[in-house]
């Protein structure tokens, strides 16, 4: 097994702000890229980061909000 690494985003390390993360990585734009969806359990919001790199060389783009019909999306937390 790999040791653990930091990973970046838009040139700065990714900053959950507290708690745990609990990432998940998946095509989420079906672009055949994975991107980085991780939750912030302060506020039970989602950041999705956008893989903008090529396949076997990812890229992350800064995060954005995951939004559901035009609001902010959360989940329970705490």
């Amino acid at each position: 097994m790999a040791a653990p690494v930091r990973l970046e985003a838009a040139g700065a390390f990714i900053d959950v702000e507290i708690g745990h993360a609990a990432p998940f990585v998946v095509d989420w734009d079906g672009d055949g890229k994975l991107d980085l969806l991780v939750g912030q359990f302060g506020a039970g919001k989602l950041h999705i980061h956008r893989n903008v790199g090529v396949k076997g060389a990812p890229k992350l783009a800064a995060s954005s909000f995951f939004e559901a019909g035009g609001k902010l999306a959360t989940v329970p937390s705490g």
